[in-house]
């Protein structure tokens, strides 16, 4: 996808609606049309009726004049709903790529928004709302200025200068409120986003009393948008209230100039009100789009945003399906540097896992562990090198088919809303078999049975239904669910007891007797001793990589231990002193 056809994706939205949108135009040119009927209503009463006393002729101009006012009525109201139900369509069409484009950035960048959508709302509210009435009625001005021009030239002269006086403010408003709206956007959106991040910390924040603190960082930022965004409306409320006095006075003094023509015989009593009627309705737009600036504005910052988005983002492009993978995995010099950091995490990494293996990942803390498991499904793209899963890079296949065939438990467990079952099969098609399927190979069916509704129980990302070490054995029944021929396990018995160990230790078991190739981040031996493999990282480098015992035997400062000789450290304590030793060694 092209640079230009990403920019021109929310404009082909929008032409999408070109034919709605060009039926609001032919509305707005009816309904300014009908606009002129109450200026023409005076001008025969003054001119007509009151000139020759005939009462049918009042009474036949005031039920023409109903009429066409009840049809007007009609067409603004079918003309507002047209609009509403455009903003909704241009809604049900971008939301989609952008919750996508949301999810994407969100892999790659830290501090993930759902300010996109709050833009589409922007934006989907303007295209609805009253303030583009201006837009569609402005067209239609010189048709008025040019009724004004055929009842008398200073009738004309006079309108058109008081709109380039009204369009002069609008200008100056522009210039006002332009930057000081963009700078309030800028705060709001980092004020929401802080506000975001403390809520999903609320735990510590009431328990070590870090609320003040943490609350003033955010009222900082707060009070930093209300400031320029009151400056802004200041300036353009200044701007609102003169433009609205000046339209005022000029239909007054319209009033004064038809009554000089009056009596110097150039126009008659009902030119002179209708030329004030008539001039009203010619300067409403102007009026109206002073008045309704700060959410054209608003909308305006919205779209480019929207479209910066689309434009850093673009939709992945669908590839050619690959056959199902059956686990061999390979990393070929992989670099990975962290979303917004600037240091690698990873650095030339080379592996090569046959299907079915297990290998177990240690090192120090900051080792590269976790970016390790993140590269190992595609989460965080390399910065180079490739990540192959069947001899095919991970960015060749399409997500939703490749995901199925992946399990991953990450050390942080994210659950949703929704029911446990739901949250097992991944909130897809539910399938009641593999459900208990999954959740017996993590050995969390019994726990699931014994909750208030089993399987159908309603769960959150904040719910305390259950336990962390519950909510670490249902994201391990998610990992395991369909069948999967990698699975990547990110410290999966921090919070478990001894049930919980034991009903791990029975699924990797169960994993290694089905052929499922398996990493798995752990500094447990009840976990290690029933891999292949191990691989030592420090400083985001593999120290050492091969068969479990052999590693083992040189990470051991004493050699290879006899059977009979019980550790009396943990592999991750052999880990580091080994990788002390040596770099005391190379500093000698």
């Amino acid at each position: 996808m092209t640079t230009e056809s990403i920019t021109l994706e929310l404009r082909q939205a929008l032409n999408a609606s070109r034919s709605s949108f060009l039926a609001v135009a032919g509305f707005s040119l009816f309904i300014n049309l009908l606009m002129l009927t109450p200026a023409l209503y005076m001008l025969q009463v003054y001119d007509r009726v009151i000139a020759t006393g005939s009462k049918e002729t009042l009474l036949m101009l005031t039920l023409v004049t109903v009429f066409l006012l009840a049809v007007m009525g009609g067409l603004d109201w079918v003309r507002s709903r047209l609009l509403v139900r455009i903003g909704n369509y241009l809604d049900t069409l971008l939301s989609p790529r952008l919750y996508r484009a949301m999810f994407r950035r969100g892999l790659s960048e830290q501090g993930p928004s759902a300010q996109p959508l709050d833009d589409l709302k922007t934006l989907r509210q303007f295209v609805s709302g009253n303030g583009l009435f201006a837009f569609f009625d402005a067209p239609w001005v010189p048709l008025y200025l040019a009724i004004l021009f055929l009842f008398n030239v200073w009738f004309g002269v006079f309108a058109t200068c008081a709109g380039a006086i009204l369009l002069a403010l609008a200008y100056a408003n522009e210039k006002a409120t332009r930057d000081l709206l963009a700078e309030a956007g800028t705060e709001h959106i980092k004020a929401q986003g802080l506000l975001g991040s403390n809520l999903r910390n609320a735990e510590v924040l009431h328990a070590m009393g870090m609320l003040p603190g943490i609350m003033g960082r955010w009222a900082s930022r707060h009070d930093a948008a209300l400031i320029k965004q009151s400056q802004a409306s200041d300036r353009a409320s200044s701007l609102s209230n003169l433009s609205k006095v000046l339209r005022i006075l000029a239909q007054s003094l319209i009033l004064g100039l038809g009554a000089l023509l009056v009596l110097d015989g150039s126009v008659t009593p009902g030119m002179m009100i209708a030329s004030s009627i008539i001039m009203g309705r010619a300067l409403a737009p102007i009026d109206q789009m002073i008045g309704s600036w700060k959410s054209f504005t608003g909308s305006r910052e919205a779209y480019q945003r929207l479209n910066g988005l689309l434009e850093d983002v673009p939709d992945a492009a669908r590839r050619l399906s690959l056959p199902a993978p059956k686990g061999e995995l390979a990393l070929e010099s992989v670099t990975v540097v962290p979303p917004g950091g600037a240091k690698p995490s990873l650095q030339d990494i080379n592996l090569h896992v046959a299907p079915g293996e297990h290998v177990g990942i240690i090192g120090p803390s900051a080792a590269g562990k976790t970016s390790l498991a993140r590269a190992l499904l595609g989460i965080w793209a390399p910065q180079s090198g490739d990540v192959r899963l069947d001899g095919a890079n991970l960015e060749h296949w399409n997500r939703d088919e490749l995901g199925p065939y992946l399990g991953y438990l990450p050390q942080d467990i994210e659950l949703f809303d929704g029911t446990v079952s739901e949250n097992i099969a991944r909130f897809g098609e539910l399938d009641d078999a593999k459900v208990v399927e999954a959740a017996t190979k993590a050995g969390v069916h019994e726990m699931i049975l014994r909750l208030p509704n089993g399987y159908d129980t309603p769960i959150s990302a904040t719910s305390g239904v259950l336990s962390r070490g519950q909510r670490q054995r249902v994201g391990l029944a998610r990992a395991l669910y369909g069948n999967p021929v990698l699975v990547v396990l990110d410290e999966p018995n921090a919070n478990l007891d001894d049930a919980g160990e034991r009903a791990l230790a029975a699924a990797i078991r169960q994993l290694k007797t089905e052929g499922v190739t398996m990493f798995v981040i752990t500094h447990r031996r009840s976990v290690l001793n029933s891999v292949d493999k191990l691989l030592v990282l420090n400083q985001g480098q593999v120290r050492l990589f091969g068969p479990r015992d052999q590693v083992v035997a040189r990470l051991s400062p004493a050699g290879p231990a006899s059977p009979s000789s019980k550790p009396r450290t943990r592999p991750a304590d052999n880990v580091v002193h080994a990788l002390g030793s040596a770099q005391e060694r190379s500093q000698e």
